[in-house]
């Protein structure tokens, strides 16, 4: 098993687990919420069975993003994995504009303030959220997983959503007569807050399909990895793409123009070499071979 194979294998075990608390978590705060009468509450838990499905997605794009090449997908089917994360997004954003449009319509409703016990469920939301977050995050981050850190997006939004219903909830049992709508107003910013950030995300995921180059120290480090090849005189070209959790690179080597086609060919493939053996973020390189400018 390959170094990506294993950790998309590793990302769909975390997504799996994010699927099972999600799906807790909404079934939590939906029951309490409707049993004590809290819009906010019940926005959360739209919001976490939202969370269920964007979770699967990710799950299905880390284990479909995990086949091998072949002849018809030559680069592999890491894109899966971005278009995954790409369709969090648009999950997010259409949630969103449903909880915003569903709490701005018992806004001017008049009805007996929220239970107590409608905090419970939230606050165990922030906890389980902030756990998931930061474990997505991190490995997210480390694997370069679009769909992952994606996902840890949803979390983090979870935390601040969740925290601003239980504002509202707090301050419509506080003085149920001048604020009783701040539970409902609690269920709007949820969805803004679920809103933007599928924006986000949407935007990120865009990026990479766009084949936006990586980060500055990606391109620099092959760079220096390459120029530490004996014979090779300069650097031209580098470029990079992502295809998933790595990225496919082109180098332009300049090599000295008197030499055989061989010697260059074989100061190619070494180069290949070192790159793919140091950079995990890279799945391969091509490189093609040019004269040096500055001999005759």
């Amino acid at each position: 098993m390959t170094a990506n194979e294993r950790a998309l294998r590793r990302g769909s075990q975390i997504a799996l687990v994010s699927v099972v608390a999600s799906g807790l978590l909404s079934v939590f705060n939906v029951a309490l919420g409707w049993a004590g009468g809290s819009t906010s509450v019940i926005a959360a838990g739209a919001e976490f069975a939202g969370d269920v499905l964007a979770s699967a997605v990710v799950l299905l794009g880390m284990r479909l993003g995990a086949r091998p090449a072949d002849e018809n997908h030559p680069y592999g089917h890491g894109r899966v994995e971005i278009l995954a994360g790409l369709l969090v997004g648009m999950i997010l954003s259409v949630g969103g504009l449903g909880i915003c449009f569903r709490s701005a319509q018992k806004i001017a409703e008049v009805h007996p303030p929220p239970a107590g016990f409608t905090m419970y469920p939230l606050a165990a939301a922030i906890v389980v959220k902030s756990i998931l977050s930061s474990v997505k995050f991190q490995y997210g981050r480390k694997i370069r997983s679009a769909s992952l850190v994606a996902d840890a997006w949803n979390d983090a939004v979870d935390i601040l959503s969740a925290m601003a219903a239980m504002g509202a909830l707090m301050l419509t049992m506080y003085d149920p007569a001048r604020f009783l709508a701040a539970d409902h107003y609690g269920g709007f910013t949820v969805g803004l807050v679920v809103i933007f950030s599928g924006l986000r995300v949407i935007r990120d995921s865009s990026m990479e399909l766009m084949d936006t180059m990586p980060e500055q120290d990606i391109i620099d480090e092959m760079r220096r990895i390459a120029m530490r090849v004996p014979n090779v005189r300069g650097v031209e070209k580098c470029y990079a793409r992502k295809t998933g959790l790595q990225y496919h690179a082109d180098l332009h080597l300049e090599v000295d123009p008197n030499i055989t086609v061989r010697e260059g060919h074989d100061i190619a493939t070494e180069v290949r070499i070192q790159i793919k053996e140091t950079m995990q973020s890279i799945a391969d390189v091509l490189v093609h071979v040019e004269p040096d400018p500055r001999m005759p």
